[in-house]
């Protein structure tokens, strides 16, 4: 059985490691500390595993990597015991995945719910970490995980006169768990990223009308899903292990990537019939993969951009709706959105779309919403307005390294963040972190980085142990000049010249700086490995006998 919040005892529960999470990353963590023999607990405060797909469950929330890929690929047994039903998985049938895995592994038993980590201090004297729950429980752990997720602090705007209003409000990043209805209401969504796009098709088909207020229009791809072909299915299973490796050696995480070739060396004619094609067969990395210099070359990026504004004007009939969707940044560098009907959408009677950028919110009324031109009656409002990403999670709790210096303070200012490969900082021993900043997380099949992540860490933490190590921390040195390379491969790129959550700018106040690794997941793998095989170069490992005191 899962232990239970408010379980309490009178001594500090003494654990090899203490995991932050029960997503996939903490689910993994947890395998696999366990079969190595290492006494693991798992804090989660929901009361279920899935971590981001246990708390979005907004209308139609799906996953934007092909379920055939976004898998836990460690166990053929798990691989060939699950079938998705569909091109992109819907998010109850991911979260049922996530259960499956958790009964399969029976990890259940090592992950106390319903419990939030409120602090988790390192102590020099011991050399381990002194952690506290909100329930008041202390635990004491050689190695701290945190298994946070990248997208799990959602950002409620603190808008004026939330607290008047008198109909029901949701955030797509923490929807409930009964069932919402929309039937009958006059509903306003806010917010046109990557969770909007995909819950208006959706609130459009039941509401009396929907108000989409939308501050930055997005370029969207048909997702084009489908049902999965059994034989399709076979296929892939029988070449699963090429399918791995190919997935591991990529640029984003799945077994393709872009024609090496630029955008300009075609003609405009070849070069329109590409992206029709592409269009037609949908997904993430239709329009991207057809060149390799969309997200470097200005022009280039032009061509892909114009071909969606002409898609957009092509599908939405009225010209004033169309204008309104008409994106301006490069394409690609905010997240990729797929989706299903979006701009469909907007051709319903019941479908209204405003531009708070001309016309901003001012406050939130009784009634509903009112910009600077009027007010919108409304009986419900969705915010699907994103998240505090990346650095977000972990500020939520206290974390402190040495001297007592919390990360918050470490990382204060857009200069400051700073990461040894995504997975240690300086002045946190045993601190490790799962696809955070400056790896490349966000930017890829989140799986393949969760695996590398997971298998490193805990490989590291054995290592440690073999070799009477009591303790290992990133180099000032090493981590300054990762960080200085992961802004040198953003910088030779489109990214940095638009303002997204990638750069922190959806939060008012954060520091701007490209917070995730461009340089690819295969060549972040060959980085870590290469730390690796050279006994953790760029850290300083602390044998056990130079500890005693």
């Amino acid at each position: 059985m899962s232990l239970s919040h408010g379980q309490k005892s009178n001594h500090v529960a003494e654990l090899d490691a203490v995991v932050i999470g029960a997503g996939f990353s903490g689910l993994y963590t947890l395998h696999r500390l366990r079969e190595m023999g290492y006494k693991t607990r798992v804090i989660e405060a929901g009361n279920g595993v899935g971590g981001t797909w246990y708390w979005n469950r907004y209308p139609g929330a799906r996953c934007d990597i092909e379920s055939i890929y976004y898998n836990y690929t460690f166990s053929d047994e798990i691989l060939n015991e699950w079938t998705w039903s569909s091109r992109y998985a819907p998010q109850p049938e991911i979260l049922q995945y996530a259960n499956f895995v958790a009964d399969k592994l029976d990890l259940r038993r090592d992950i106390q719910f319903n419990t939030k980590v409120v602090s988790a201090h390192y102590n020099e004297d011991h050399n381990r970490w002194d952690i506290e729950t909100d329930d008041g429980v202390k635990l004491s752990a050689k190695h701290l995980i945190a298994a946070v997720g990248c997208l799990s602090v959602s950002n409620v705007p603190n808008f004026k006169g939330i607290e008047n209003f008198e109909g029901e409000w949701y955030h797509t990043g923490r929807w409930p768990h009964e069932e919402v209805s929309f039937k009958g209401k006059r509903v306003g969504v806010i917010g046109t990223g990557s969770s909007g796009i995909q819950a208006i098709p959706v609130i459009a088909e039941e509401a009396e009308h929907l108000t989409v207020f939308q501050r930055t229009p997005q370029y969207s791809i048909p997702a084009r899903n489908e049902a999965l072909d059994p034989e399709y299915v076979k296929q892939i299973r029988a070449n699963y292990s090429e399918i791995r490796k190919k997935m591991r050696e990529s640029a984003h995480g799945v077994p393709f990537g872009p024609r090496e070739r630029s955008a300009l060396d075609d003609p405009p004619e070849v070069r329109q019939k590409l992206f029709e094609e592409a269009w037609e067969k949908g997904g993430l990395f239709s329009l991207s993969y057809n060149y390799n210099d969309l997200g470097l070359n200005e022009e280039a990026n032009k061509t892909a951009a114009d071909f969606v504004r002409s898609k957009i004007r092509e599908i939405v009939k009225d010209p004033e709706t169309a204008d309104k969707l008409m994106p301006t940044y490069y394409i690609g560098t905010k997240r990729q959105i797929i989706d299903t009907n979006y701009y469909e959408t907007y051709n319903r009677d019941n479908v209204s779309l405003i531009d708070i950028k001309k016309a901003p919110i001012e406050e939130i009324t009784a009634k509903g919403i009112r910009t600077a031109d009027k007010e919108y009656e409304l009986d419900a409002i969705v915010f699907a307005t994103g998240f505090d990403a990346m650095t977000g999670p972990l500020f939520k709790i206290d974390l402190r390294g040495r001297g007592g210096v919390s990360l918050k303070e470490k990382w204060a200012g857009g200069a400051n963040l700073r990461t040894y490969l995504g997975i240690s900082t300086a002045g946190f021993p045993n601190f490790f972190m799962i696809t955070g900043p400056e790896s490349p997380s966000v930017l890829s099949n989140m799986m393949v980085s969760i695996e590398q992540h997971v298998e490193w860490i805990t490989d590291c933490i054995d290592y440690l142990h073999k070799n009477n190590q009591a303790s290992i921390e990133a180099n000032p040195d090493a981590e300054a000049t990762w960080s200085k390379h992961v802004r040198d491969v953003a910088e030779v790129t489109l990214a940095v010249k638009t303002d997204s959550w990638y750069m922190g700018a959806n939060i008012e106040g954060k520091p701007r700086g490209f917070m995730a690794y461009l340089g690819g997941v295969g060549t972040y793998r060959q980085k870590c490995t290469e730390v690796q095989e050279k006994g953790y170069e760029g850290f300083t490992l602390l044998s056990t006998s130079n500890t005693a005191k």
